[in-house]
């Protein structure tokens, strides 16, 4: 499910590459050798092109090119900067947000972009329900909006909350979307005739190939420096290495251990290791249910009990995982907030800690009553069902399946007998959607703020519908706690970032507790690039976070650029600078520059107090 969700990690692969270079060939995707393309690989292609609907992270790197948001995360640290909202501020009271939309913003087909599309893109969310299930956790306390001049968005909230100083919601052309009605929205595919105001603009999707865009010379933060923007699908993640080798492509991500290492040394090409602010996870099914608490799926009774959660959780050794899965390239896992962005995580104390102990995790389970049969696999209580679980290992990744092998290992040493699976990221979701799983291997790419990533854990994300026609929420643990969904709102109404911070952390204590999830590792994303071909990469975070599939961001496509005689690459890693998109040009701040925390001072409210 992008899950990261939502953001869902899937395995993801990234390629870039001169048009005027030798490449392998693209069905239809045009190549002049007169422009400067640079090519994107995935190894899976983008499940939707609908801002509405995709929910992995290809499709949120397609939607960060294609459309602004009012705001976004700073590629220096993660804070909020200015994009389409120069700046704004709130009412003594927090209840009225007023942000001032820059001037002269145009959408791609030459159309104005004013305050009353943000509002209308707000309005649609507040009132839909397909709308809601990316952006919930952004307008949830919104209650209306409006636009009483060309520049001024007015959003009047419930109560209070810093997440309205962090917007990350794509703003689209109302006169495109007034004629796509709710009924609609969930099986529009928005590939022709795309409208946005992005720095590219859709040119074609070839399903299972490519898609491709152009240049928006118009750009309001000045047109980038490559001419089209290609992102091309790999089948095979050894092929796609094989092509950069080969000078067929100029960058690659997220790649496997083993492959990353190849590339060591190669001449021409530089490998990135980066903190993705990411983790995989084991997800069980806590007890699948909709929203209003009807029950749905098949999931097995014993992991509604978090006593067998957690013994399953100290069942798995996360430093195994760690060196033998991902070749070193992390840490072992605990909580849901990554410890790269450290004001927000939490990390269980020694005494806390489900730490790798089998023979604790049996006298566990021996104590909670789930006794082995003389078959070796425990039963429940009351000595009928045994504890034979389904796990659902991703086809696309071969990290995926061997995590499935090993939780297969530990678990039968507890008397847990596994039946592993494999399956399709797409009907993964739908099964997971419908409740029909026991536990399964994914991730998620977790954003600079938590509210995101917390929100994937409340009772309101569950699956809606009714049977046979359920349509899967953010949550796939169906984790549902009164405490926590308290206090998730109590943290999303709280400005001051001190008093957040301790309830961010009292939730995913709460959650590690009741091993909602085995958080296994926080996973590094491994890239490599021809640095003898592109320049002008930035690292989001810095310094060392990844250059491409950023934490809800898209720096390095506004202002990627050939490598020319007279200009060498910039560093990869980007550190002491940051980022800020101003109008007609891209202005890079020494850490700490006065320009940027000025412009952060009067952006937010947060600074201001």
């Amino acid at each position: 499910m992008q899950h990261h969700a939502r953001h869902r990690m899937p395995a993801v692969a990234a390629a870039a590459t001169f048009a005027l270079l030798p490449t392998a060939a693209l069905a239809d995707a045009p190549a002049s050798p007169s422009k400067i393309t640079f090519t994107v690989g995935m190894n899976e292609d983008v499940d939707s092109l609908n801002p509405f609907v995709g929910v992995q992270s290809n499709f949120y790197e397609l939607m960060g090119v294609t459309y602004d948001q009012l705001m976004d995360y700073s590629a220096r640290d993660g804070t909020p900067t200015p994009r389409l909202a120069e700046s704004w501020s709130s009412s003594p009271d927090g209840l009225t947000w007023t942000y001032k939309i820059r001037k002269g913003v145009k959408w791609s087909d030459g159309v104005p972009l004013t305050a009353a599309d943000a509002a209308y893109t707000f309005n649609r969310i507040i009132h839909g329900e397909t709308e809601q299930v990316n952006f919930a956790s952004y307008t949830s306390l919104m209650t209306e909006a409006s636009a009483p001049d060309p520049q001024t968005l007015v959003i009047k909230v419930s109560k209070p909350g810093s997440i309205m100083n962090r917007l990350i919601v794509p703003i689209l052309p109302e006169h495109i979307w007034k004629d796509i009605d709710e009924k609609s929205t969930a099986t529009f595919k928005n590939e022709e005739n795309v409208v946005g105001s992005g720095p590219f603009i859709l040119v074609k999707r070839a399903v299972g190939q490519y898609v491709e865009f152009r240049a928006n010379k118009n750009y309001w933060g000045g047109a980038p420096k490559v001419d089209s923007l290609v992102f091309r699908v790999f089948n095979n993640a050894d092929a796609e290495v094989q092509a950069l080798k080969n000078g067929e492509i100029d960058f690659a991500n997220n790649l496997s251990s083993t492959l990353f290492d190849t590339l060591k040394g190669v001449a021409g090409i530089t490998p990135i290791h980066a903190d993705a602010g990411s983790f995989n996870d084991i997800g069980f099914n806590t007890g699948a249910a909709t929203v209003d608490g009807k029950p749905i799926g098949d999931g097995h009774p014993a992991l509604k009990d978090p006593a067998v959660r957690r013994a399953v959780s100290r069942a798995i050794d996360r430093k195994a995982l760690v060196d033998k899965v991902i070749g070193g390239y992390g840490r072992p896992g605990s909580t849901a907030i990554p410890p790269t962005w450290a004001n927000y995580h939490y990390e269980p104390a020694q005494d806390e800690l489900q730490a790798f102990d089998v023979a604790r995790a049996n006298a566990d389970l021996d104590a909670a009553g789930y006794k082995r049969g003389p078959d070796g696999v425990r039963r429940m209580p009351d000595g009928t069902r045994p504890l034979k679980l389904r796990f659902f290992a991703r086809q696309e990744q071969a990290e995926s399946q061997q995590v499935g092998q090993y939780v297969q290992g530990w678990l039968k040493q507890l008397g847990i007998e596994v039946d592993l699976k494999v399956m399709a990221e797409a009907k993964l979701t739908e099964v997971i959607g419908n409740g029909e799983f026991d536990m399964f291997e994914w991730g998620w790419g977790v954003e600079p703020d938590p509210d995101f990533q917390l929100s994937t854990f409340t009772c309101g994300q569950r699956s809606t519908g009714k049977p046979g026609e359920y349509s899967a929420g953010l949550s796939d643990s169906f984790y549902c706690n009164k405490d926590y969904d308290a206090l998730y709102q109590q943290q999303k109404s709280e400005l001051s970032d001190v008093r957040r911070a301790a309830e961010v952390k009292q939730m995913q204590k709460l959650l590690y507790d009741d091993a909602a999830y085995v958080v296994t590792y926080y996973y590094d994303t491994l890239q490599a690039y021809h640095s003898d071909r592109f320049t002008g990469l930035v690292a989001m975070p810095q310094p060392g976070g990844p250059l491409l599939f950023q934490p809800s961001a898209q720096w390095s496509y506004r202002t990627v650029a050939p490598v020319t005689a007279a200009a060498k690459p910039a560093s990869a890693s980007g550190s002491g600078g940051a980022l800020l998109w101003g109008a007609g040009a891209v202005v890079v701040v020494a850490a700490g520059g006065f320009l940027l925390i000025r412009r952060r001072r009067t952006g937010t409210a947060d600074e201001r107090e």
